[in-house]
């Protein structure tokens, strides 16, 4: 790549061509503030809190976006730079609530951190604020457009990372806002309400939906049963609200925590992904029996669950009708373990902690309630529940490890590698292949398993089964899937199983989970993601049960419904979908 001769604070340097100022002064360690830019998603120069003087130049240029070029000359730290940067600060605070101590994001809000490395100590301006209603009609995300900054990070995220293009600007000038299509609300529109617009937002303008009172009001209640469902990566993700490095696993600490919280049971949503595991492989060999339809899609993400709906009604035939893992979950704790452990069900509340805003919405489908009762009553995400924690006092750091309950907290490492993408296929590929070949193999040295691993936003592999050779292809965040989905309407590609996951990295990168600095998260070298994901396969490698079908507790739960796929399984496991419009929800 051709090398381009510039000065940044006195220092001479070389860059590559096609940086621009902001990206060359971070290669020599000069942090240029910015509220709006995210690598390779969001460079629009919105906020002008990356001001910077250019040699030659009448103007202050923003860093975010202005190209680098031969002989240039940069200052970053004049009086004048920092003037403009304040005073650009100054102006967006000045129409921003002041509500800090009682917002969700205080001390995790962006605009905050940057009035500090700033050292904007007051505002000087006061005038006519923007007056938004609020949008509470969603049941996963909440909009409060009082405190958007017009950052437009998640216009860029709906649209080019996830192409649901929900978002856009409403209004112009100072009425101006970003808001779903049209001024409608979330509830109204094709959101598929994966959160991805939550961890980008730099303040609370746009945020989860909080349930904790219903939890904390269940908890209280003397005549309710309240059991508690974890996902498989909020143990590689909870400690990051705690201090811990990201993706440290915290398992014990977890159960622990909820323990101590006053839940009566505390279980592991991985049991259910291991039943996930055994239902939707025999599904899908049944289908490789019968000759399809293919290809078979995976069906474990709510969220891309929803943009299928929305976006790709013709390939909903072809998605698994087997339940979420935290669906199937609800539904055999209110049938199975009520059962099994002499409980009314009408008494027993199923709590589930999730990476995934868009749990929220799945846990109201209507088509979720096969046991007679809502599979599950209330879902919480990592965030939540980390507010929890702190609220009951609980000194997460110092907890001893603890372990899940039983019968319904007895798990494999294929299950817990439902987190990360290509950790379904994996832990699928595990059972499909020595249920039909018979032969044990190191699974850790099969050529399929570096092919599905990695942030890759389409991976293959193929494997030889007695059936033949079959096709595997692995795809997260819906941008992604998009891409996939529209090959395989041209013909361009042909698979046999497909993974999809709604969020980028699985639900390592929910948009419930742990919203950490945004240099942090999206500069490749650090990618947060695949940190979660490592944390996953550690908690793989350390199981004495790596796959599904060896799990005695799946054989205990099959033995009461009757085998796979049968018609108890059917009912309690299985679902359906919805075709929906493009514009509506």
């Amino acid at each position: 790549m051709d090398k381009l001769n510039i000065t940044i604070d006195g220092q001479k340097i070389q860059v590559n061509k096609g940086l621009t100022v902001l990206e060359a002064a971070k290669e020599i360690g000069i942090i240029i503030p910015t509220l709006c830019y995210l690598k390779g998603i969001n460079r629009v120069g919105a906020c002008r809190v990356c001001l910077v003087e250019v040699e030659g130049s009448r103007t202050l240029q923003a860093a975010c976006v202005y190209p680098v070029s031969e002989g240039m000359v940069v200052f970053t730290n004049t009086e004048k730079v920092r003037r403009a940067r304040k005073l650009a600060v100054e102006l967006l605070i000045s129409n921003h609530p002041m509500d800090c101590l009682a917002c969700v994001r205080n001390q995790n809000c962006e605009l905050q951190a940057v009035a500090r490395q700033l050292n904007v100590l007051d505002v000087r301006y006061e005038g006519e604020r923007l007056s938004v209603p609020e949008d509470t009609d969603s049941v996963a995300v909440h909009r409060e457009p009082e405190k958007c900054i017009h950052c437009y990070r998640c216009v860029s995220m709906c649209g080019k990372v996830q192409t649901a293009y929900v978002y856009s600007a409403v209004n112009r000038g100072f009425n101006s806002y970003m808001a779903p299509n049209f001024n409608k609300s979330l509830a109204d529109v094709a959101c598929i309400t994966c959160g991805q617009c939550i961890m980008v937002c730099p303040t609370a303008a746009l945020r989860e939906k909080d349930d904790t009172d219903k939890v904390w009001a269940a908890l209280a209640d003397p005549d309710k049963y309240v059991i508690v469902q974890t996902a498989p990566s909020i143990r590689v993700s909870l400690g990051e609200e705690f201090g811990f490095p990201t993706g440290h696993r915290v398992t014990g600490k977890m159960v622990a925590a909820l323990r101590r919280m006053g839940f009566d049971k505390v279980f592991d949503t991985d049991l259910s992904a291991d039943l996930t595991i055994m239902e939707e492989g025999m599904e899908f060999l049944e289908k490789l029996k019968k000759g399809g339809p293919f290809p078979h899609l995976s069906s474990c993400s709510p969220g891309w669950i929803k943009f299928c709906e929305h976006f790709y009604p013709e390939f909903l035939p072809n998605v698994s009708t087997v339940k979420s893992p935290h669906s199937m979950f609800g539904a055999l704790a209110k049938t199975y373990y009520a059962e099994k452990a002499g409980l009314d069900p009408a008494k027993l509340v199923v709590i589930s902690v999730m990476p995934c805003t868009a749990k929220k919405y799945e846990m109201e489908r209507p088509e979720h309630n096969d046991s007679g009762y809502k599979d599950v009553d209330v879902t919480i995400t990592t965030r939540e529940v980390a507010r929890m924690i702190r609220e009951a006092g609980i000194d997460f750091a110092r907890l001893p490890d603890e372990d899940f309950d039983l019968p319904m907290g007895l798990s494999s490492g294929a299950g817990a590698l439902f987190g990360a993408t290509g950790g379904v296929l994996e832990a699928s590929l595990r059972t499909i292949y020595e249920l039909t070949t018979k032969k044990d193999f190191d699974h850790e040295v099969a050529p399929w398993v570096a092919a599905v691993r990695g942030m890759d936003g389409i991976k293959e592999t193929t494997v030889v089964l007695p059936q033949g050779e079959v096709h595997f292809a692995v795809t997260h965040g819906t941008g992604n899937a998009r891409v996939l989905l529209d090959k395989l309407r041209k013909g361009e590609k042909n698979y046999h199983f497909v993974e999809l996951m709604g969020c980028p990295g699985g639900c390592v990168g929910g948009g419930g989970q742990p919203i950490l600095t945004h240099v942090h998260r999206w500069e490749k070298e650090n990618d947060y993601r695949i940190d979660r994901a490592d944390g996953l396969y550690q908690e793989d490698r350390a199981m004495n049960l790596r796959r599904s079908h060896h799990n005695p507790a799946v054989k205990e739960i099959y033995h009461w419904l009757g085998g796979t796929l049968s018609e108890k399984s059917h009912r309690l496991l299985h679902t359906h979908y919805t075709p929906r419009g493009k514009y509506g929800g």
